[in-house]
């Protein structure tokens, strides 16, 4: 079948055959005429070489990993637990020029790269993503064109005296970009897995490689185009006689399949498009997404099967993905039975329901469940089996694990807008109305996947700073950072703060306890706790007694600096704390922070945070909005400074690590 695509070769003079990996094998001697025997050379020639290009490629990859994995393990800029001496001006003194260069190298590169590329074109990511995928386009563009021999040959038809086949590079072209095509399918297969190895080679959480996954199916159907493109070039216009060339050219198996793989590949993109997903809702795309794929690769390998070495990896490493998926699942909930018996049982969930019409509700779970330590930044899959058993939103634990134990705590919080989350939020609200429970007594069952994601704070040096910046029911990502740091021994030096910002003073609510602790934790630390209130104008026309805060006020709050230790709270503060404690039982006096009555102006706060320091890098952890995290970026990247770091000031190194939740 493959062999008919060739045209010019006739097996009936056949005296030897001579194989090409992933090409139709070719008949030698070639007893065509000299013209369609030099275009063969060439047409054999570039596939060979693009096979080669092909393993070239793929040991790029894996060198940039492997150079990646040993740079991880044998490169770290801080060893756990030394704290080195300064000078008094915050300057590490003992720090060698081989310890300097790669934090001024990243502070350098943070400055210019941490910043949001062209949002109209790639949304909400980094420059430093976009360069990734500038480099690689470049160097796919490399080995497309290189080693085609780009020549026009004009032969003669068989049997058909005055007509001429035109053949050109365009031919080998084709070939060369659509081998191309098969050969990233595995890498784009590798990219969407959340079992990722990647993210074991790497570090980087699978999350990471979702904005390269999404573009590369972009470039490979790009490519697949271009292929198609240049062979219906070919067949329907350069070869003769026309049309029963191009007739007989579209009946054949190989170019059916090859049809199918190109419309299937249409959908998979449309359907990706942020204008295809709120067309469909995000769950109906990701379980079209994952059909259409498996689908398109069995055309891709009816359409070309000599090409079966790039499909059968990708297909491997998705089953692999969905089968450790559901291992861990399985050997998360495969524990002892109320019975005695051991067997597979969700976890009974304590939910609490935080009423919101016009924001959307919030919920909180609270449950334990039998299970190793994950490490603090890290998140789960969540499936309610209650509502739907194929679907699962990725949440962070608001809860701290707990090394060594056997059961471990989860809380988890979540804002219910619409789609899975809305129905977890109208049955909660249906149990509680239903069986006339209390709050702390409502159950929902809950299946877990993971855990998930990067070690926030395994790696952070003992003099680091930590500001923490949420919005919303962003705090569950960035409360159990500052928790974790706060349960440590620390430098006296080290400077720790959270700034929050909500809608209402009921929100304080849903993390009441968790601020507790942090409040009782950072006692003796340099440590601050600020709550911004954005609506606090609707609270007060609600209840008059509750005061706002000046215009002045509003416009300086960044300037106010608001210590947990021995702070005073004022009326407005001691009522909204106490209905917030209320929910939770925790008594008034363990929670002492005062709420600000304004937006904060990041910028100011950020950089009043870095400037304030004594010594050491600032990592800033954040989750929220995507505003925000856009707006962090630019403030982050705009308080880098290499030239101090190389100098040995590590004030001039401020990282940003954001929560990606809201991308997914």
């Amino acid at each position: 079948m493959s062999l008919s695509a060739r045209h010019i070769q006739d097996f009936s003079t056949a005296s030897q055959v001579e194989p090409h990996w992933g090409y139709a094998d070719r008949i030698v001697p070639c007893t065509n005429d000299p013209g369609s025997c030099e275009y063969l050379d060439a047409v054999y020639h570039g596939h060979d070489l693009g096979m080669y290009y092909t393993g070239i490629i793929w040991a790029t990859i894996g060198g940039v990993l492997l150079i990646w994995a040993i740079g991880r393990r044998f490169l770290r800029t801080h060893p756990a637990g030394v704290q080195l001496p300064y000078d008094g001006e915050g300057v590490d003194s003992k720090k060698s020029a081989l310890q300097r260069l790669p934090l001024a190298a990243s502070s350098f590169a943070r400055r210019y790269l941490l910043p949001d590329a062209s949002r109209a074109i790639f949304g909400r990511v980094t420059r430093t993503q976009v360069l990734t995928l500038i480099v690689l386009c470049g160097y796919l563009t490399i080995f497309t064109f290189v080693g085609i021999v780009y020549k026009k040959w004009v032969t003669p038809v068989k049997k058909m005296p005055g007509v001429y086949n035109t053949r050109t590079g365009l031919g080998p072209w084709s070939d060369r970009i659509g081998v191309i095509a098969y050969a990233l399918t595995p890498l784009s297969i590798m990219l969407a897995s959340r079992e990722s190895i990647l993210s074991l080679v790497t570090g980087l959480p699978y999350q990471s490689f979702n904005f390269l996954h999404r573009w590369l199916g972009y470039v490979i159907f790009l490519q697949s185009s271009l292929h198609t493109i240049g062979w219906c070039v070919i067949e329907i216009r350069l070869y003769q006689p026309q049309p029963s060339v191009a007739v007989e050219w579209i009946q054949q198996l190989y170019m059916i399949w090859g049809v199918v793989a190109m419309i299937l590949l249409l959908l998979i993109v449309v359907l990706s498009t942020p204008w295809g997903i709120r067309l469909t809702g995000y769950e109906a795309f990701r379980k079209l997404h994952y059909v259409l794929a498996m689908v398109y690769i069995g055309a891709c390998y009816g359409h070309w099967a000599e090409l079966r070495v790039f499909l059968i990896p990708g297909l491997i490493v998705w089953f692999l993905d969905r089968a450790v998926r559901l291992a861990r699942t399985a050997l998360l909930h495969y524990n002892f039975l109320p019975s005695g018996h051991m067997g597979f049982a969700s976890a009974p969930s304590k939910v609490t329901f935080f009423d919101d019409e016009i924001n959307g509700h919030v919920v909180r779970l609270d449950f334990d469940h039998p299970h190793d330590a994950w490490a603090v930044g890290q998140h789960f899959y969540l499936t309610f089996p209650e509502s739907s058993i194929w679907q699962s939103h990725p949440f962070t634990p608001l809860s701290l694990p707990i090394y060594g134990a056997d059961t471990q705590r989860h809380s988890y919080i979540f804002r219910a807008k619409k789609g899975e989350t809305r129905k977890i939020a109208e049955l909660s609200a249906k149990r509680l109305s239903s069986t006339q429970e209390t709050k702390s007594d409502a159950k929902l069952n809950v299946l877990l996947t993971g855990p998930y994601g990067e070690h926030t704070v395994q790696d952070l040096a003992p003099e680091t700073n930590v500001l923490g910046i949420a919005g919303g029911t962003g705090i569950a990502y960035v409360l159990p950072v500052l928790l974790d740091i706060a349960s440590r021994p620390q430098p006296r030096d080290r400077k720790i703060s959270l700034i929050w910002v909500v809608r209402h003073r009921r929100d304080i609510d849903w993390v009441a306890p968790e601020l507790a602790i942090l409040k009782q934790r950072c006692k003796a630390l340099r440590a601050g706790i600020h709550i911004y209130v954005t609506r606090a104008a609707e609270d007060a026309s609600h209840d008059p007694t509750i005061p706002t805060v000046s215009e002045k006020h509003s416009k300086n709050a960044c300037d106010t600096e608001i210590q947990v230790a021995g702070s005073s709270m004022s009326d407005s503060s001691s009522a909204s704390v106490s209905s917030a404690l209320s929910v939770h039982g925790v008594a008034k006096a363990d929670l002492g922070v005062d709420h600000i009555h304004a937006r904060p102006d990041l910028h100011a706060a950020v950089g009043e945070f870095v400037a304030t320091t004594v010594r050491g890098a600032t990592d800033v952890f954040a989750s929220g909005p995507g505003g925000m995290i856009s707006d962090l970026r630019s403030i982050v990247a705009g308080l880098n400074r290499g030239g101090d770091v190389w100098r040995g000031d590590e004030r001039g190194n401020v990282k940003l690590t954001c929560d990606d939740r809201l991308e997914w």
